[in-house]
């Protein structure tokens, strides 16, 4: 009873329109009072103690760090770089815009970690371009939108870290290393529709009118962006530094890009860039702190134990529980980001987790990725808003475009899903 009383106190908090934060940080702290009727106030104490350790764990040191990258280098001009060494290495042709979208999302998903920042880095560059080469708005929408779904899965990635700490046995290196396949695959996934429906819809007629940048030329202007991924990963898999420290060693990277480099950074920008990413950071900060009531009251009072109890008694084995959790991952997705999934949901799934024995990396991997197609996967698709914003054109119109992406992504899920070693690997032979 409380536990439905948690939740539909949540859903009508999020329904009235009151931030994530506080609907879980009230939901938690009325669930804690009803279970202790006699000691309400003695009972509330552990919220403070629970916001408290929601928010102190090592790993979350690098989250403010790789959201300050990701400001810096969407800044540092690295987007466009990047977009002319790929339209370098493919030439022109109907569909190679939209393949050259999702590259350099991917490449950038290397650095920044965030899906709408992401998307707004690539969106500012290529829907313009897109639109010059003949393609319409709302495809070049869905183009930008869905590249940016695997930023959540190419390290660093937020929604990573977030699960690591919520996970037990699953470190931010193996998670980091467990996505690269599953994101390049995701990547592939994406590449085949969007050059299929620009050929048959005879969509980028004017792109074998416009000049082809020099390799050697674009291969210099872009080398500082592409090899910040690098950096990151070898640095780690070499024993330089933990995942905190890359992040770091990234934001100093960056700034070295462009203050030196590039010089499209100047020091006066500085606090523009710091102020984004404190804002930024202290958003998610806030969320996770309040979470850690929501996570507290879903623990101590057993809400958990009904949900295993239910999955057994309706004889699901480990496929179809773990198909029904991801259609029910896909659906959330569509609603809410990456991180407020994890803190919401995971102190419900971890116990099923145990009893059917997944390995927790790889699930996390797989869950990442169904949320992935949830973040440009209309009504609410975010990744989707900050392109469709940008492109100037409503979420409906993407509709006919973006239903093969999804199709897309949904296919490289299900590969991850069915063969598990695509995730685990290569951070099995890293030693994470």
């Amino acid at each position: 009873m409380i536990g439905a009383t948690l939740f539909a106190l949540f859903t009508v908090l999020m329904l009235a329109g009151v931030p994530i934060a506080a609907a879980l940080g009230v939901g938690g702290m009325v669930a804690i009072a009803l279970a202790n009727p006699d000691t309400q106030w003695f009972g509330l104490l552990a919220a403070p103690q629970n916001m408290e350790a929601g928010v102190s764990k090592y790993p979350l040191l690098a989250l403010p760090m790789f959201v300050l990258v990701g400001s810096i280098f969407d800044r540092a001009g690295v987007a466009q770089r990047m977009v002319n060494f790929a339209l370098a290495c493919v030439g022109r042709s109907p569909g190679m815009l939209p393949l050259v979208a999702i590259a350099v999302a991917m490449v950038l998903g290397g650095i920044s970690g965030s899906g709408p920042a992401n998307a707004a880095a690539v969106g500012a560059v290529m829907i313009a371009a897109m639109s010059r080469a003949g393609y319409p708005a709302p495809f070049s929408a869905s183009i930008v939108g869905a590249a940016a779904a695997t930023d959540i899965l190419i390290p660093p990635s937020i929604a990573f870290i977030v699960y690591s700490v919520n996970v037990p046995g699953a470190s931010v290196p193996a998670l980091f290393a467990a996505g690269v396949f599953p994101g390049l695959l995701a990547g592939l996934a994406l590449m085949v529709p969007a050059v299929w429906l620009s050929r048959r819809r005879g969509y980028g007629g004017r792109e074998r009118d416009l000049p082809r940048p020099p390799f050697w030329h674009s291969l210099r202007e872009a080398s500082w962006g592409l090899v910040a991924p690098v950096l990151i990963l070898g640095g780690m898999r070499a024993g330089w530094f933990t995942p905190t420290e890359a992040a770091v060693v990234a934001v100093a990277y960056g700034l070295f890009v462009g203050l030196a480099v590039h010089r499209t950074i100047c020091w006066r920008d500085l606090y523009g860039i710091f102020r984004e990413a404190a804002e930024v950071s202290a958003v998610i900060m806030t969320v996770m702190a309040l979470a850690g009531i929501f996570a507290y009251s879903v623990n101590t009072l057993g809400m958990a134990d009904p949900l295993v109890q239910a999955v057994q008694a309706a004889g699901l084995n480990s496929t179809g529980a773990l198909a029904a959790l991801l259609v029910i991952g896909l659906i959330v997705g569509m609603f809410l980001d990456g991180v407020s999934i994890f803190l919401i949901f995971l102190p419900l799934l971890y116990p099923l987790m145990m009893v059917y024995r997944w390995d927790p990396v790889w699930f996390g991997v797989l869950l990442t990725m169904v949320v992935a197609i949830g973040q440009f996967t209309p009504p609410m698709a975010v990744n989707l808003l900050v392109a469709c914003r940008l492109a100037g054109v409503r979420i409906e119109q993407t509709l006919p475009h973006v239903g093969w992406l999804v199709l897309g992504f949904v296919a490289a899920a299900l590969l991850v899903a069915a063969f598990p070693l695509l995730a685990l690997w290569l951070p099995s032979s890293m030693g994470f």
